[in-house]
């Protein structure tokens, strides 16, 4: 039997549609993983009733890169990524990722996963690359289970890095696969765990780490790999590489990108911070994302990306996080935040700004474009039932209630929610994990972060 669940009078429904509906004092009703009616006054015998009094509802957010291993390098001034260059940073922290196991992959993604849904987000991609002669192949395995425990969406980024440190990459022999390796296990972890159907709960990427650090045969064999496999590409792109590949191959990143196909509706790239205004219009022809990460680019001094120009430019824009070796959270609310104030910043050089409610479309619905999820992003009948609530009948937001739109990233809510439902299902609720033991869950993977790294870097943590 299909389980229900109506939400009765939310004080306000922001659907994030293409008409930008916003609903008050009207109801929800959810028959499994589907929103069946937005209306008032709805019933459904059988149906489980939630209270939507003073409560807020929104889409849930979308995040688009993240590293989810990097968890458990947070808070560790002793590695200072604000006051590094990025290749001196990396020269630090690489000896610790390559003592990584599947231990820590899978406490460290339900650490990053727990963050995630507490703050709103119920799908989550993650970019792992991290496949060290400690770890074993079976990492993404690990991260299902882990996503399965907590009840998140999960889109799995299979990375790589093919070249040696002595052939100019900035990866130490202890992180390195050959390209057969990776390819051989992107289409294990496909086979296993893709599903395309609406409303799937796991999709797979094929995302080697960066195009400077891996063999252009890597590059290309994944390009053939996820068209055959009919699945998304990713990477990192324009974060620091664009003199090396210029000096390496006499072109851009993008234009190499071009050369072997690795663009397209299917493909998304993270940061871009040394993008040019002329190259807009090739990511936007093809159809190309880009998943804007402002954490990493604030702490490192990096340039602020012109989301309004790329965006006028038809330019695919979504929302990440980043690992939080360069973030130290992951609350994608503080980065809806974070974002908003940075083009705030910017505009202030190039005249007009994105809006706060522009920031909110690009972490939900332009996030369920870029993963290629049209059953998801938005608030309307026949969409996946992925949504969180916020509670504003507290003294701290009297005075903001009439925009509910703007209201996240203009006043700044990067707080805990109230509720999040995913597929149908409340996994977070009122301070908790539902389903979970959290704090067992946190005591062990506290043990694990210290047996496998603390213990062996003392000199850092």
């Amino acid at each position: 039997m299909t389980e229900k669940m109506l939400i009765k009078n939310a004080k306000a429904i922001v659907t994030c549609d293409s008409s930008d509906h916003v609903f008050y004092d009207t109801d929800m009703l959810i028959e499994g993983p589907t929103i069946k009616k937005i209306g008032k006054d709805l019933t459904a015998e059988g149906a489980e009733i939630i209270n939507g009094k003073d409560k807020f509802i929104y889409p849930g957010l979308i995040n688009t890169h993240h590293h989810f291993f990097q968890t458990f390098v947070r808070n560790m001034m002793s590695i200072d990524y604000p006051s590094l260059m990025v290749v001196d940073w990396l020269d630090k922290i690489y000896p610790i990722f390559q003592r990584v196991d599947s231990d820590v992959i899978y406490y460290s993604s339900l650490t990053a996963m727990a963050d995630l849904m507490k703050h709103g987000c119920t799908t989550t991609f993650d970019h792992q690359y991290c496949y060290t002669t400690a770890s074993g192949k079976e990492l993404v395995d690990r991260q299902m289970e882990a996503a399965a425990q907590l009840g998140i969406r999960y889109h799995a980024g299979r990375g790589t890095n093919t070249l040696p440190k002595s052939e100019g990459s900035t990866i130490p022999d202890g992180m390195l696969e050959t390209t057969d390796e990776f390819l051989k296990d992107c289409e294990r972890i496909i086979d296993q765990f893709h599903d395309p159907e609406p409303y799937s709960m796991s999709q797979i990427v094929v995302a080697p780490c960066q195009p400077i650090n891996s063999y252009p045969e890597t590059f290309k064999e994944a390009v053939a790999l996820a068209r055959e496999k009919k699945v998304h590409l990713h990477t990192h792109v324009y974060e620091g590489e664009k003199n090396i590949m210029l000096e390496r191959w006499g072109k851009t990143t993008l234009e190499w990108c071009e050369e072997i196909g690795f663009l397209g509706p299917d493909v998304w790239i993270a940061h871009s911070w040394e993008i040019a205004p002329d190259e807009y219009r090739l990511l936007a022809d093809t159809g190309t994302g880009i998943s804007h990460c402002p954490a990493p680019a604030v702490l490192g001094g990096f340039p602020i990306l012109d989301i309004k120009a790329l965006q006028e430019k038809g330019v695919l824009v979504s929302l990440g996080t980043d690992g939080s070796a360069t973030n130290d959270s992951s609350n994608l609310l503080d980065s809806l935040r974070m974002a908003y104030m940075m083009q705030a910043f910017h505009s202030k050089k190039r005249g007009g700004c994105a809006t706060p409610y522009d920031m909110l479309k690009i972490a939900t619905i332009n996030g369920a474009k870029t993963l290629g999820r049209h059953d998801l992003g938005s608030l309307e009948e026949g969409k996946g039932a992925d949504l969180f609530m916020i509670d504003t009948g507290v003294l701290e937001l009297a005075g903001t209630l009439h925009d509910p739109k703007d209201l996240l990233a203009g006043v700044g809510l990067t707080g805990p929610v109230w509720l999040t439902m995913i597929n149908g299902k409340v996994v977070y609720e009122d301070g908790h994990l539902v389903g979970v033991d959290e704090y067992a869950l946190a005591e062990k993977g506290e043990e694990v972060c210290t047996r496998v790294l603390r213990n062996e870097f003392k000199e850092y943590f």
